[in-house]
């Protein structure tokens, strides 16, 4: 009985792959019935010329066909059978043509339409940060829309990205690479070598493919930012990733005792608490393709990541943090879950927000934060150990919109990470949620 119920599932399953190309949204079905339609008429026309008289005998045979079963039921059943052996025809005829052997290849097929045709529609978005947050979050956006501009930072200064950065005098290509990869379409065998990081070798323990590709590429094209198009291209990424400068920009810190530190790496090492950022040069000029991106963008995400490594050092680009404020434009901002040492001690919620106000130099930055209210019951002691706390909620003291929800993966080992869907679909349904105001507001008024 058992083994029936398997049978029948997987019958199902092939059925329902088989229906794929029914799928709403494709704008395939429409040129199947043009074909069709085209088929018929060109086989009567031909009948015609060659005096076959089709008209004539098709209406003699469905007379003798009719007297025998009712009109209806005769009508539906040719008009069924004949749909599904054409639809089945021209279906095995495209995958054999692509030369699509296997039942994966036709979904990564059907897959491709379906993105192509739904998700080229989602809502523009420009998600602004750096380093493991942002990467996170594309992961999660990228089944939303294929809209997406990501606008990374340029301040890292450490491990392969600063070694490159040294050496070669590029931007660094670490969190570049990084988002690139969180596009791909999938993890195949490409992205995997993108990622792959050098464990042996002198001059190349420690760098990962990827960073090398994009330096070599980068000295090929001339810039960073055709660099990452060719290697977009080459991965077949969902939206784009874009440098927030081309300026050779480095980060400093000035702490609340008036000592300044140089280099994002070393920024965390002081333990102090930080007074502000500052960029070197001070007036970096910002690429505009991310201006333009900002000014077209439907929703704007700031976040996750390391608050002054990641998130502020974009907002320090004048132009950046300008056009966000002035955007028309959803704003949000993903507050971390933990605390930072060396950069976030202590810090609440509203500490988070408004250290991102005082450095993009307005209270207008955002209208919503999204915050994670779930947390492991068996947190792992290594949090205690190197200082790191939840962010603790003080509703009391923030002045925006408050999104709550459990933004975490399931853990065992009490390991705290965002899971990029429930941080996407967190996001997505809040956007929706403001357009629906937004359009309501809209109809009443009128």
């Amino acid at each position: 009985m058992k083994e029936d119920m398997n049978n029948f599932r997987n019958a199902f399953k092939d059925k329902m792959k088989d229906a794929g190309w029914l799928i709403p949204g494709l704008e395939v079905k429409r040129w199947f019935a043009l074909i069709f339609l085209g088929s018929v008429l060109i086989t009567i026309g031909l009948m015609i010329f060659f005096n076959l008289r089709p008209v004539y005998f098709i209406m003699e045979f469905i007379r003798k066909i009719a007297r025998t079963f009712p009109t209806d039921v005769l009508a539906s059943i040719i008009t069924i059978f004949g749909a599904f052996l054409f639809f089945k025809g021209w279906q095995k005829t495209n995958l054999s043509i692509l030369d699509i052997r296997n039942g994966k290849e036709k979904e990564t097929l059907l897959e491709t339409l379906y993105r192509r045709r739904k998700l080229n529609r989602g809502p523009k978005i420009v998600a602004v940060g750096g380093g493991t947050g942002l990467s996170m979050l594309l992961k999660g956006i990228k089944n939303i829309t294929n809209n997406i501009t990501a606008v990374v930072t340029v301040g890292d200064d450490g491990g392969s990205s600063g070694r490159l950065r040294e050496e070669m005098g590029v931007l660094p290509p670490g969190d570049i690479r990084n988002c690139i990869a969180a596009l791909a379409d999938n993890e195949d065998l490409i992205t995997k070598l993108f990622q792959y990081r050098f464990r042996t070798g002198e001059g190349l323990k420690g760098h990962s493919f990827g960073n090398l590709f994009l330096t070599a590429l980068c000295s090929i094209t001339g810039d960073m930012v055709r660099a990452v198009k060719e290697s977009s291209n080459v991965l077949s990424i969902r939206g784009r990733v874009l440098p927030s400068t081309l300026d050779n920009m480095k980060l400093a810190a000035e702490y609340e005792d008036g000592t300044i530190v140089h280099g994002e790496s070393a920024i965390p090492e002081e333990h102090k608490k930080i007074k502000r950022l500052f960029t070197e040069p001070e007036n970096c000029k910002a690429l505009e393709d991310v201006i333009d991106a900002i000014k077209e963008a439907d929703l704007i995400i700031l976040g996750p990541g390391s608050l002054y490594t990641s998130v502020i050092p974009n907002l320090l680009i004048k132009e950046i943090s300008e056009e966000i404020v002035k955007s028309s434009a959803k704003k949000i901002y993903v507050c971390n879950i933990m605390t930072q040492p060396g950069e976030t001690d202590n810090y609440a919620v509203s500490d988070h927000i408004n250290a991102l106000y005082k450095h993009a130099g307005s209270n207008a930055l955002i209208d919503a934060v999204l915050v994670n209210n779930v947390l492991p019951q068996n947190m792992a002691t290594k949090y205690k150990e190197c200082g790191q706390m939840p962010v603790v909620l003080d509703k009391y003291n923030v002045h925006v919109d408050i999104v709550e929800k459990k933004l975490i993966e399931e853990s065992k080992d009490g390991f705290v990470r965002h899971s990029s869907h429930r941080v996407a679909r967190a996001i997505y349904y809040w956007f929706r949620k403001q357009q629906k105001i937004k359009n309501n507001r809209g109809i009443n008024v009128a």
